[in-house]
């Protein structure tokens, strides 16, 4: 016997699924007395894919107020963007120094 109304064995299930873009962070470069502005141009170029020009205007930047952010990155690259720039600079002899900030 059947009621009416009732459904039997099919059950429709809605899954929503959320997508987010990735939380982005900011790489922030610090001015110190040692390292070259040629070095700082160079890593700006290499590691953050920046052209000479727009290198230049963030070493300037650094170099006229003590820090800038120079590039917004999910954390992940942020992280291994600092860490490769971070190796370079010791390997240089230069104490230069990245952070990365939310």
């Amino acid at each position: 016997m059947s009621v009416q109304g009732e459904t039997r064995g099919n059950v429709k299930e809605k899954t929503r699924i959320d997508v987010r873009e990735p939380r982005h962070y900011k790489v922030v470069m610090h001015n110190d007395d040692f390292t070259s502005m040629e070095f700082v141009v160079e890593i700006l170029m290499d590691i953050f894919h920046k052209d000479g020009i727009e290198a230049e205007r963030l070493m300037l930047m650094v170099h006229k107020s003590g820090k800038a952010v120079v590039g917004s990155y999910p954390y992940d690259i942020a992280v291994t963007k600092v860490q490769m720039a971070s190796a370079r600079a010791r390997e240089e002899g230069f104490p230069f120094r990245l952070t990365v900030e939310a």
